[in-house]
């Protein structure tokens, strides 16, 4: 097959001027070879240059140099818009598809002129391993279909980027440049790759781009991908790690925050390192540090602003400026309330004032407290409850030592489990209060410093003791239970409420066994009075010189003594100091 610029050379139509000149000096048998020659260079299937005569209906007349005209369909040099792209004077390549037909003429076609060339234009590029031009058209199995130049070409889905592509149709309709993978023309096949012109675009993008990174360096890049520690940017063939951390000077949740995927943003090259291809980046460093004159700015006992942003066990985090957190613990947020829930004081972003108590640079912390902004109750609670006050307040809680009494809102005072009866031991104050009673107290005790307030309802309750101790002199007899066997004596139950001692030297018994042994707790025993001491409320007891209970006597008090034990269920096993300490016979009590 001659080659298109042969055809330029060769079988053009013969030129006026100069090479009439040439011809004058010929002789007719000269010039009819001459022509011969050059006719017999025409063949069908040749692809030759014409010129444009005449555009005339539905075809196109084309000089192309032969004896006869040649005429192609109008069809084929028309555009998309149904207008015809030619014009007379025009040059095209034309393909010979008869020499002549019933009419004289050369029938030549415009398209198959281009397809061939293309193909020529294509194997020439493969051979010199060029990249061609084409436009993705559709997708086809296993790929996408490409037009270069009017030939339709395969691109495998595996050779359309270094990245699998999710949505092969948006790629529909673009034109990109191709390198041909595998070519055969007498098939019509030819295997196109993408990936190969991206992977050295790529490489020579990323090449550039190490060539000028430095560190501390501002740079642009687009955000290509999103996780949950932070986001990669693309610096023009080079991914870059944006770490969470370094995205604010601020709380950051996640990176979505502050970025969408295809953001265009700048940054700070932190560190870079060119054999391991990873480059690290920041974000906030495009600012100064916040903490850097945080002391100057949030002096100690100044009154700040902030929003609540994470609420913890221990207290919460109050956001001042981005970058810059507070710490509100749960010591510092109420003067009365021990507050063990955060929560129900503060909520997620609500705006609240504080007073800075404490700036750590260092370890990048403030202090801030809630109750500053008040004063403390406590400091005046001696001028509002003087002791000696009687007070009116609601049980709030027991405990195993006494019951906490609301005075005022977040002021409790202590009533203490000995501060609740003159003379009866209790084993539980809820023998005496339930939660929810309303009290009437005395102020016994004041301790502004420790936040304690000590209460007393003994002094509006009868006195047991004085009761019996005026009722009763020294040398009576009187009839009680065994409360408590101790080492050195009896503790004897004489009335509710009231005990006395019979010291072991006092008790009746056999030298020789001890008293746990002649003695039980809950049974009944006659003892004397033998004394009555007002300053300390005791009692000094005897079961010498005293007639031991007749039969019908233990019956009667033993069921007395059962059920007063079954009313008493809490009665406390323990006494207390003062009557648990063993007397010595120097001391006790004689008859």
């Amino acid at each position: 097959m001659p080659s298109s610029d042969d055809s330029k050379n060769s079988k053009q139509p013969l030129r006026k001027g100069g090479e009439t000149n040439d011809l004058e000096g010929m002789g007719m048998d000269e010039l009819l070879d001459m022509y011969d020659r050059k006719m017999s260079n025409f063949a069908e299937g040749d692809i030759i240059r014409g010129k444009v005569l005449k555009v005339s209906g539905a075809e196109v007349v084309v000089d192309i140099g032969y004896k006869s005209e040649g005429v192609l369909p109008t069809h084929e040099v028309t555009g998309y818009d149904g207008q015809v792209t030619v014009k007379p004077g025009d040059e095209l390549d034309v393909f010979i598809e008869r020499l002549e037909n019933n009419s004289g003429y050369i029938l030549l076609s415009r398209e198959k002129a281009e397809r061939m060339l293309v193909w020529d234009r294509i194997e020439a590029a493969f051979k010199a391993d060029e990249a061609i031009s084409g436009r993705v058209v559709e997708r086809v199995k296993g790929g996408l279909a490409v037009d270069v130049g009017g030939v339709k070409a395969f691109l495998p889905g595996s050779l359309i980027d270094t990245k699998p592509v999710k949505n092969l149709d948006s790629l529909r309709g673009h034109e990109y440049k191709f390198k041909i993978v595998s070519f055969d023309k007498k098939r019509n096949n030819i295997v196109l790759s993408r990936r190969a012109i991206v992977e050295v675009e790529q490489a020579a993008a990323k090449a550039d781009t190490f060539s000028r990174l430095q560190e501390g360096q501002h740079a642009h890049g687009a955000v290509k991908n999103i996780t949950d520690y932070g986001v990669f940017v693309d610096l023009g063939g080079v991914d870059g790690l944006l770490h969470i951390t370094d995205v604010s000077w601020g709380r950051v949740n996640h990176p979505s925050e502050y970025f969408n995927v295809g953001d265009e943003i700048e940054v700070v090259v932190l560190k870079f390192d060119p054999s391991a291809e990873r480059v690290s980046l920041g974000y906030k460093q495009k600012t100064q540090d916040p903490w850097t004159d945080v002391v100057q700015r949030y002096p100690l006992g100044s009154k700040v602003h902030g929003r609540v942003v994470s609420l913890t066990d221990y207290g919460a985090f109050v956001e001042l400026e981005e970058g810059v957190e507070g710490l509100i613990h749960v010591s510092e947020m109420s003067w009365t309330k021990k507050v063990r829930n955060p929560s129900k004081l503060l909520t997620m972003g609500a705006e609240v004032d504080a007073v800075v108590t404490d700036v750590n640079v260092q370890n990048r912390r403030i202090s801030l407290s809630l109750k500053a902004l008040e004063q403390n109750p406590w400091d005046t609670i001696a001028e509002r409850y003087p002791i000696g006050a009687v007070i009116s307040g609601k049980v709030r809680n027991l405990t195993d030592f006494g019951a906490f009494v609301e005075v005022e809102d977040g002021i409790d005072g202590l009533i203490h489990i000995s501060d609740m009866t003159w003379n009866r031991r209790l084993k539980h104050p809820s023998e005496v209060l339930k939660k929810g009673d309303p009290v009437q107290a005395r102020v016994i005790s004041v301790d502004a410093e420790n936040q304690r307030l000590s209460l007393s309802i003994k002094e509006f309750l009868p006195n047991e003791w004085d009761n019996f101790a005026k009722t009763h002199n020294v040398g009576d007899e009187v009839i009680g239970t065994v409360a408590k066997i101790t080492d050195f004596g009896l503790f004897i139950r004489v009335a509710e409420g009231v005990e006395g001692l019979a010291h072991v030297s006092e008790v009746s018994r056999d030298p020789k066994a001890k008293l746990d042994q002649s003695y039980h707790p809950g049974s009944p025993v006659r003892a004397k009075l033998i004394k009555i001491d007002w300053t300390d409320k005791k009692l000094g007891l005897s079961t010498r010189d005293v007639e031991p209970l007749t039969k019908e006597e233990m019956a009667h008090y033993a069921e007395v003594a059962r059920v007063a034990e079954e009313s008493h269920v809490h009665e406390p096993e323990t006494h207390s100091e003062s009557e648990t300490e063993t007397p010595t016979p120097e001391t006790t009590p004689q008859g």
